[in-house]
């Protein structure tokens, strides 16, 4: 009796507290981590192997708390303390913490697993102090490690599902820019003519193919590096640049607007700017608009995170038409990355996807007035953008989705054909044509990329066949470029080279993360921009990963595509702009 009297003491009811059973979250907490990390180690996994990392160790806390409550051997008492406890810690971090980490996604995501590892640790440490101390002790690690969230602010999340957070106390730059930027209320009038010609009109160039032509570079950085000429603060957003050699357009967040700017090109000084009333945050891909704008001889359009499609005189930021896009097809929320499709300007009308059902998921509307001409069905999950392809001789408007690769007539909508190929997630990515007649198609984890030969016929309709798929080129929302019969661009997070005939890997070398690539077509070289805003030159050749230089263009991450207009070469990320000047060979 002595020795049950030592053992275990006795509450004043005479329920015993007893040593806690502890191998089981001894086992789980490795299990947190081990999620966390999966995208890294599984190369090959299915496209939403993403969710492990981002909800895995958030599905783990709670099989945790369920031990704590069903096997760990704690008195009654002590569970539902412990339970509420933590529930109760959560709930006033989310009251105190910043705006960026308040909401359910990174609640789940980040600061429930982090609370629960903190409880578990205090429980496991505790687990022979027979008293309700080491409930207590559980408790304050968990308060402690849900602290770590009130200390800092969120920018969403990197490539590979780690956290892209600050000192909550640093100044953003979003605070700097409301005292550094202030609204032009005059504008020098821009000449129209200087908007007749643009080399980069839009996203990912004239031939939405991310490839410059017109110059040679040269490919010694080493001896002729390229030439800083400017670099500003700009609002955040993962919209690229578009322009002329005069004069640059990209979309901002600026505070509780959204903006549509022009900048001089030779200063990197601010012209005009376009405001709208819209802000959106999401919790893992962060602030700002995706879409790049469109320019089209004086005009530019542009689609905002949240649904707003705008016409612009380019010449000095006035608003010809306004339309949003929700109201227009019944969609009521935006989707979960924001509205990301850059407008497609072709035959008098303005082409988005929208990802309404029926048959509103892709809607063209007049250039003239904002006023629906046409709309057609389309995938749900798109962040890709209406692509201009001619194929088979057939002009036609080329968009991917989760449900596969849609072609339609530019002038009244009617999908010609749907190439079904499904796609656990979504596709943000540009087809590209080769050769006339067929399609390459790119896709994320879990499927890869597929080229598929299109023909038509005796009835006009077009028939396919497959020529080869690929999953070991994997690009997410990284846009490839093509050369010389080779595709070179990201498989996940590392460069690759794919033979353009077979669909076989030729090397893989070079982890830029969720970077992005461009192509200096006459000079055989390819930039690229990685996450974490390094600019590496490469060599685009089938033998081998040849990085000529590398170093440091922008600091933070970066996911925005890179431009080229003549000599200079222009880069934004949701923090700042550059200008380099490249030097030219002959």
């Amino acid at each position: 009796m002595a020795e049950t009297v030592a053992n275990e003491a006795k509450s004043s009811s005479g329920t015993p507290f007893k040593p806690l059973r502890v191998w089981i979250p001894i086992i789980l907490l490795p299990l947190m981590y081990l999620a966390r990390r999966i995208p890294d180690w599984v190369e090959d996994g299915p496209s939403n192997i993403w969710m492990v990392s981002a909800f895995g160790p958030a599905l783990i806390s709670l099989v945790v708390l369920g031990w704590w409550v069903i096997a760990s051997r704690a008195r009654w008492s002590e569970r539902m303390v412990g339970l509420f406890g933590v529930l109760g810690i959560l709930i006033v971090e989310q009251v105190l913490c910043h705006g960026s980490l308040r909401g359910p996604v990174l609640l789940i995501v980040m600061t429930l697993p982090m609370a629960v590892v903190g409880f578990s640790l205090g429980v496991i440490l505790q687990r022979n102090e027979l008293s309700f101390t080491r409930t207590k002790v559980g408790l304050l690690f968990a308060a402690l490690a849900a602290c770590f969230s009130l200390g800092v602010k969120s920018d969403g999340v990197l490539g590979d599902f780690s956290f892209d957070i600050r000192p909550r106390w640093q100044k953003s730059f979003e605070d700097k820019l409301a005292t550094q930027v202030a609204v032009v209320s005059e504008v020098k009038e821009v000449p129209s003519t200087e908007f007749n010609v643009s080399t980069w009109p839009a996203f990912r160039g004239a031939n939405s193919d991310g490839a410059q032509h017109g110059s040679k570079f040269d490919a010694d950085w080493t001896a002729n590096p390229p030439k800083e000429l400017w670099r500003i603060e700009l609002g955040a957003a993962w919209s690229s640049f578009v322009g002329t050699e005069k004069y640059l357009f990209t979309q901002e967040q600026r505070d509780k607007v959204e903006c549509v700017v022009c900048y001089d090109a030779a200063t990197g000084k601010q012209v005009w700017q376009y405001d709208t009333q819209s802000r959106f945050f999401e919790a893992l891909g962060g602030l700002g608009p995706r879409a790049t704008p469109t320019l089209d001889k004086s005009h530019i359009y542009t689609l905002g995170a949240e649904g707003w499609l705008t016409k612009l005189d380019a010449t000095n930021g006035k608003l010809v038409w306004k339309v949003d896009i929700r109201e227009l097809t019944g969609k009521k929320d935006p989707p979960m990355w924001g509205f990301s499709s850059s407008p497609l300007v072709t035959g008098g009308n303005v082409v988005v996807h929208v990802g309404a059902p029926a048959d509103k998921g892709i809607v063209a509307v007049s250039a003239e007035d904002g006023k629906m001409v046409w709309s057609s069905a389309a995938g749900e999950h798109s962040y890709a953008t209406p692509q201009l392809i001619k194929l088979v001789d057939r002009d036609l408007i080329a968009l991917l989705s989760n449900e596969g690769a849609h072609l339609y007539d530019p002038k009244d909508g009617t999908q010609v054909f749907k190439y079904e190929w499904d796609h656990n997630g979504y596709r943000a990515l540009q087809p590209q044509v080769i050769d006339g007649d067929k399609l390459l198609i790119a896709t994320g984890m879990g499927t890869g990329t597929r080229l598929v030969k299109f023909q038509v016929d005796e009835t006009g309709k077009f028939t396919t066949e497959d020529l080869w798929t690929c999953k070991d080129f994997k690009p997410d929302f990284n846009d490839y470029v093509i050369f010389e019969n080779h595709i070179y661009g990201f498989d996940n997070r590392i460069f690759a080279c794919i033979d353009l005939a077979t669909g076989k890997r030729k090397w893989k070398g070079g982890r830029y993360e969720k970077g992005q690539a461009m192509l200096l077509g006459d000079s055989g070289l390819i930039v690229v921009v990685g996450e974490h805003g390094e600019l590496a030159l490469l060599r685009a050749t089938p033998e081998k990963h040849e990085e000529l230089e590398k170093f440091q263009a922008l600091n933070d991450k970066t996911w925005n595509h890179p431009m080229i207009i003549g000599d200079k070469l222009y880069l934004r990320n949701a923090k700042e702009a550059v200008c380099y000047q490249l030097k030219t060979s002959q």
